[in-house]
């Protein structure tokens, strides 16, 4: 894996198997993928001597915990895909403190946009409501609705990595990547329209998710542009 990134000067480590349920149902296939992954891309960076590390994490971190998420918060893992995010933070934080690797760690909370997953039971929220939606079927609604989530679009995440890599910052930082704001999966639901349906509800996910965002727009002046009821109005 020597000088795999050679000549690169920041790694954004996005791959991962990133859903919640499938997680549960294949906990061994997670860990893989994301524990394993992440050793090997943190080796390659480490080897090829880049100067950042960006990995994506997760605001599933935070599970139970009280709104708004701040990151200096301990964790609340409630599922498999969680916890291998989690080992991820830990192994590169590892690799600061053993090898000098400038990392950044960046907790998403619930990217949604154009070209988002619309296949499967398991797909992100928006996507799959909007699928629904265009194919008038009814919307499947989780549980009673009333779960709590802060939006972001993904071209806000995008701004917020290639700050990272563009900043003068150093060391080891941790940053969520939010809006501040939160809305009840019903209320997703209607600003779509149409008909929706009530599905049980799923084991291991949080309540509710907000991200306080005072540091990454104190530290790198950042901050989310595009608000979901916008971005939907346009996109029905």
């Amino acid at each position: 894996i020597k000088n795999i990134f050679k000549n690169v000067d920041c790694v954004f480590h996005l791959a991962a198997q990133s859903r919640i349920q499938p997680s549960i149902i294949n906990p061994e296939e997670t860990f893989k993928i994301n524990c394993e992954g992440t050793l090997n891309v943190l080796r390659a960076s480490k080897e090829s001597k880049v100067k950042k590390f960006v990995y994506s994490s997760t605001s599933s971190y935070y599970g139970l915990n009280k709104v708004p998420f701040q990151e200096n918060m301990k964790r609340d893992c409630l599922n498999p895909y969680s916890y291998t995010k989690s080992f991820g933070e830990d192994l590169s934080k590892m690799f600061y403190q053993l090898y000098g690797l400038n990392i950044f760690i960046l907790r998403y909370f619930n990217v949604y946009g154009e070209r988002q997953p619309t296949r499967g039971q398991y797909a992100p929220v928006v996507g799959i409501f909007q699928k629904q939606y265009k194919n008038k079927e009814k919307m499947t609604v989780v549980g009673d609705g009333q779960q709590r989530r802060d939006y972001t679009h993904v071209s806000d995440v995008v701004r917020a990595n290639m700050m990272i890599c563009d900043s003068s910052l150093i060391g080891c930082e941790l940053f969520n990547v939010g809006t501040g704001k939160s809305y009840s999966v019903l209320e997703i639901a209607k600003m779509i329209g149409g008909e929706y349906e009530f599905i049980p509800p799923r084991p291991g996910e949080a309540k509710e998710t907000l991200a306080d965002i005072s540091k990454i727009e104190k530290m790198l002046g950042w901050h989310p542009v595009i608000n979901i009821q916008d971005w939907i109005k346009e996109h029905r």
